[in-house]
């Protein structure tokens, strides 16, 4: 058996409240670069990377976020998707 765990790439911003979520959404619709607003603004260690995440396989991001993930193509922006953690908002992007 040929069995292969899901492995992804991704970076997020990471804010505590939906309206600071949103407000980086709409920062990032008028044309603004992800990883200088992940810099900025989001609340994750991962920020000071411009909010890489790196690789990582199926199962090791909270079931919110890993969900929302994998139903966006890459380069693709997500909403904010709740956790216990905050508000996300989610690149995906290629291996």
């Amino acid at each position: 058996m040929n069995y292969q765990r899901k492995e992804f790439r991704a970076r997020h911003i990471l804010c505590e409240e939906l309206e600071d979520a949103e407000y980086v959404l709409e920062k990032l619709k008028k044309g603004e670069e992800f990883s200088e607003l992940a810099t900025q603004l989001s609340e994750c260690d991962s920020a000071s990377k411009g909010g890489e995440l790196g690789r990582f396989y199926a199962g090791q991001m909270v079931a919110e976020f890993e969900k929302a993930l994998d139903g966006l193509e890459i380069q693709e922006i997500s909403g904010p998707v709740r956790s216990k953690f905050g508000y996300h908002i989610i690149q995906k992007l290629a291996l």
